[in-house]
């Protein structure tokens, strides 16, 4: 570890261009919180209570919370030194209250609200309060510091609260809140450079993790079915289309992420727009894995229509996720992607009355052709250079 001083060693100076192995401890934590999170979202959709989209967006309002922890954190290691004392206590603070928040999720939104909350709060609070302490050269703007403290109060007043409804409101404004002081706040520390090459590398890294979630819960899926041949159709599907959200995410625009963010005009505005874009595809994988799990549990069974937001919402959330990320790094959309989305909206009415594995494998169909269809396209064509807007 580093000596105090070491932190005011911005990392792109210190070479350090690669996620260390600490920064990989990190994220193992989120894999944990990742799965967590899925169990809950599976159980919501076969709840079959009448307030099952409510519980999908409780759901979804903690997994907002543990990516803007994630983000926070390495907007911050992409700045600094990996061998501070002070960016090494930062990051394992994060991993502790990651943890806790991961205990809490399974009632995350009810009996455990305020312990998520508690966790998110202390572990956001207490780092800054830590950078102040220690980095006195670390610029705080003053509506950054605002919104942190106004999203911590309404963090832990939507806990004590007894309506889950209003709870979700005044976590959805806390997130809000929140997220805007911290873009604001990253946008505005322009003085320090960021390591481009390693935030796009921690971008890609979770969205990897995020794939070897889908595949887990995949194969947990399928080892505990009777292993049937529906149950095998299924798992046989998801694993396919795991390869195809993997390709369709890294074909051009995924493999050039690191000279889109260092050859852009602003850096930093740059990595904060394609991280918001890298949410939508995170998202959309997170949800189609989902998916995976309910059509190789139950390939035949009855039409759930509330299914399709994960069957084919996931698929489609990812698409529209990596159709802005095209347009952030090329200035634009690939037809394939919008016919994709075209696709798979059509579908909606189409498999409303079918099992989930027709929906599934409708899915991966539409996922195919469009990875099919960048094949096509690149066919003797030399890697194109990035050209991003901002």
């Amino acid at each position: 570890m580093g000596e105090p001083g070491d932190e005011r060693l911005m990392r792109e100076k210190a070479g350090w261009r690669r996620a260390t192995f600490l920064e990989l401890l990190f994220d193992l934590v989120f894999v944990f919180a990742l799965n967590q999170l899925s169990l809950r979202l599976i159980h919501d959709l076969r709840a079959g209570s009448q307030q099952w989209f409510g519980e999908v967006v409780e759901t979804f309002l903690l997994f907002l919370a543990f990516w803007v922890l994630w983000l926070s954190t390495v907007a911050l290691t992409s700045r600094r030194s990996p061998e501070s004392l002070v960016i090494q206590t930062v990051v394992f603070m994060s991993m502790s209250g990651a943890v806790v928040m991961s205990v809490a999720v399974p009632q995350g939104f009810e009996q455990r609200a305020l312990l998520f909350a508690g966790a998110y709060v202390a572990t956001r609070i207490s780092r800054v309060l830590l950078l102040l302490v220690f980095r006195r050269q670390w610029i705080f703007s003053v509506p950054a510091l605002l919104s942190l403290a106004v999203s911590a109060v309404l963090w832990i007043v939507g806990a004590l609260v007894h309506g889950e409804g209003l709870r979700a409101v005044l976590w959805t404004l806390a997130l809000v809140i929140g997220y805007i002081g911290f873009t604001a706040g990253f946008k505005r520390s322009a003085e320090v450079s960021i390591a481009g090459e390693h935030m796009a590398e921690r971008l890609q890294q979770f969205y990897l993790i995020t794939l070897g979630e889908a595949g887990f819960v995949s194969g947990k899926a399928f080892s505990g079915s009777n292993l049937g041949t529906p149950h095998a159709v299924g798992f046989g599907l998801a694993f396919v289309a795991i390869v195809l959200l993997w390709r369709v995410y890294f074909y051009r625009a995924g493999a050039v992420l690191p000279v889109a963010i260092t050859g852009a005009r602003n850096p930093v505005r740059q990595s904060v727009a394609v991280a918001g874009t890298h949410l939508l595809m995170i998202a959309g994988v997170f949800l189609a894995g989902v998916g995976f799990e309910l059509y190789i549990t139950e390939p035949l069974a009855r039409p759930e229509p509330n299914w399709l937001i994960a069957i084919l919402g996931g698929p489609a959330l990812f698409l529209a996720g990596r159709s802005l990320f095209e347009l952030q790094v090329f200035s634009r959309i690939s037809r394939s992607r919008l016919a994709g989305l075209l696709a798979l909206g059509l579908l909606i009415p189409a498999t409303w009355y079918l099992p989930p594995l027709a929906a599934g494998g409708a899915a991966v169909t539409v996922l195919a052709g469009i990875a099919g269809s960048d094949v096509w396209r690149a066919r003797g064509r030399a890697l194109e250079a990035p050209t991003p807007r901002i």
